[in-house]
């Protein structure tokens, strides 16, 4: 399969790709820089916007011109077109002794998003004793932020919270642990927007651990391997159905774009590389036989922008 560089971004951990149907471009963020890239396929072009702290995830909002932003510590609402941002009042009670991680939007508009042991420093480089002692704590939790604010915890005692994602059926919810090197899977009730019945989808894998994932139509997930150079296409019952090899080693996370929902943005991590990556940090692209799912939004209230 032809995989294509697109943004040469050096990212110390892009992260976060989430595709913008009504825009046609694709957002995602470097988590270490506290940036924000937004590449526009037509023009080839990317932009970037600077925070203040750590951005680890990424969401669409249902009002235009918006986004859910997962901070290390909090959740802001951020308006690209004029780089206004404000508290969406969701925050990590345990920040800095841990931070959020990966997260995504569910089929009802509620955010999802895990957090884990901050291995961050202030400026953003890696926390080595952290860093060197994953199973050290294991404070990572998983929330559901729902549209009027409130939030529910749903499990604790995590890793590293990785891969949130939903079948097409909207039946089942893929939730990651990284440290533990498994992808469970859970029951999705689509009226309540619970999860039960957990049990381990796709686990012990050899290469590398599990990174961000996403679902095709077909119900595929394909999961990044950061530390294994790859990513997995997983079939619907755990068996593994094709393995894609990358021109870097850490592979964070994907996502489904373009005007059919073919091409699959991936995201790469050019800390802890491999010795003359060079392109380790960049922004790929694969043409897929089979489309992705449309990204679901966070339905809330964002502020009236003015």
């Amino acid at each position: 399969m032809n995989i294509e560089c697109l943004v040469p971004a050096g990212d110390r951990c892009g992260e976060g790709a989430v595709w913008s149907e009504v825009e046609q471009v694709l957002y995602w963020t470097d988590i270490n820089r506290f940036l924000i890239h937004r590449y526009d396929p037509a023009l080839r072009s990317t932009w970037t916007w600077v925070f203040a702290e750590p951005v680890v995830a990424l969401a669409l909002a249902d009002q235009p011109d918006t986004l859910l932003v997962a901070l290390a510590s909090r959740l802001i609402w951020w308006r690209p077109s004029l780089d206004q941002s404000t508290d969406q009042g969701f925050r990590l009670s345990d920040f800095p002794h841990a931070r959020f991680n990966d997260g995504r939007a569910d089929p009802g508009g509620n955010f999802w998003v895990g957090s884990m042991r901050n291995n961050l420093l202030p400026n953003g480089e890696l926390n080595e004793e952290v860093e060197g002692n994953p199973e050290a704590e294991r404070v990572g939790r998983l929330f559901r932020v729902a549209p009027d604010g409130s939030s529910t915890l749903w499990r604790q005692n995590i890793g590293t919270a990785n891969t949130v994602c939903w079948s097409p059926d909207g039946r089942k919810f893929y939730f990651g642990d990284t440290v533990d090197n498994r992808i469970s899977i859970f029951d999705y009730d689509s009226r309540s927007a619970d999860i039960s019945n957990e049990r381990s989808f796709f686990a012990d894998f050899p290469r590398g651990r599990p990174d961000g994932s996403a679902v095709d139509c077909e119900g595929y997930l394909w999961n990044c391997r950061f530390g294994g150079g790859c990513i997995v296409r997983v079939a619907p019952d755990g068996s593994v159905d094709r393995v894609i090899d990358m021109p870097a080693l850490n592979v964070t996370t994907c996502t489904f774009g373009g005007p059919d929902r073919r091409t699959l943005f991936i995201t790469t991590a050019s800390m802890l590389g491999r010795p003359g990556e060079r392109l380790a940090g960049s922004l790929f692209s694969l043409a897929v036989d089979v489309p992705g799912q449309p990204e679901n939004v966070c339905r809330g209230k964002p502020p009236a922008w003015s």
